[in-house]
């Protein structure tokens, strides 16, 4: 069997990557030759390149040529940029490689999405599948990511097999720039505050290893026509309490103190205002946004059972062995230094 993963040069994309080598089978990226192809060249020949992007029909048609699979993990996760950006990155993208998946004889499609698109300001406790997609979106990312993920749903049919995994929260070795990294980053300037005070706030996460094999899963199973499916690790965490069990093992200074959640509302606003200039939005990542507060505030768990049961996800990396794993990681490649060097 042969497959064609996207966003390979990336976090999760490299590790669909490893997974897919080690059960015997044939990889083909499809990658820019401006990506960072560091940690693909130390695969040497086990892996087959294909040039492109993904907004080129061309390259994407010539890319799924004799390909069975599909592991769609490329696209636009950064909190700034132009709503053209986003579309781009995830709707069009997404569009070509289904459309060539039609041409070409793809058998199977799993594509990447996240529970971000039903971020609000209200607590999520075990969610399930069955919530409705929203009226309005959190930002782009959370828009262009629900339209992606409904082409992709819609696309399933007997000749392609389609469905769509949200992870939440993911992290793992190899991240540079999402939940982990920057939670680490926040930490190691001394500066950062419980902004929850006296809310015990519930989160679920997902090691990398744990939705690469998710996805492997869920490529092979008959159940998972147009389907989707929340991907977390085993438990949801008490989020605060994890920060402060980081910042104890990475040696990084401990929380200082809590936020004043008036100020919190007062500054979100602010900076809000000011993010809506085309100059900042479009180059810039705000330093606070509604979004990103809310990771942190508000309870945020997703029930695993459907993806148990359709597929049969085991989340096997637990949050103590995937903690272990990621000082080692660092530990390996740079120290903290080098694994903060990117944000």
């Amino acid at each position: 069997m042969k497959v064609l993963i996207t966003g390979a040069a990336g976090f999760l994309g490299s590790h669909i990557v490893d997974q897919c080598l080690a059960q015997g089978v044939e990889v083909r990226v499809i990658v820019r030759k401006s990506s960072d192809l560091s940690y693909l060249k130390t695969l040497g020949s086990k892996i087959e390149y294909s040039f492109g992007d993904l907004t080129d029909v061309a390259a994407v048609n010539q890319a799924a040529e004799g390909i069975e699979v599909i592991y769609h993990s490329a696209g636009r996760v950064t909190d700034y940029g132009n709503y053209s950006d986003f579309y781009s990155a995830n709707c069009t993208a997404t569009h070509n490689l289904l459309e060539a998946s039609r041409i070409k004889g793809v058998k199977r499609f799993v594509f990447i999405s996240s529970p971000s698109i039903f971020a609000d300001e209200h607590d999520h406790l075990n969610l399930d599948e069955s919530i409705p997609y929203p009226q309005r979106f959190a930002n782009y990312y959370a828009k262009t990511k629900a339209l992606a993920e409904q082409e992709v749903l819609e696309a399933n049919c007997p000749q392609l097999v389609t469905c769509s995994l949200r992870p939440r929260g993911v992290w793992g070795p190899r991240d540079k720039t999402g939940f982990m990294p920057k939670l680490m980053g926040s930490l190691a300037k001394g500066k950062l505050k419980n902004l929850a005070p006296g809310k015990h706030v519930l989160t679920s996460l997902c090691h990398v290893e744990n939705i690469a094999n998710a996805c492997l899963a869920a490529a092979i199973s008959p159940n998972v026509g147009g389907q989707a499916y929340f991907i977390t690790d085993s438990e949801p965490l008490a989020l605060w309490g994890f920060v402060d069990e980081v910042a104890r093992i990475f040696q990084l200074p401990p929380l200082e103190g809590e936020l004043n959640p008036k100020v919190l509302k007062i500054t979100i606003e602010l900076c809000e205002l000011i993010w809506k200039l085309p100059l900042l939005r479009d180059k810039y990542s705000p330093p606070i946004s509604r979004y990103a507060v809310g990771l942190l505030t508000q309870h945020g768990t997703y029930s695993i059972a459907k993806a148990r049961r359709d597929f049969g996800y085991n989340p096997e990396v637990t949050t103590q062995n995937g903690i272990r794993d990621l000082k080692t990681w660092i530990e390996g490649n740079g120290g903290m230094e080098g694994f903060l060097r990117h944000l």
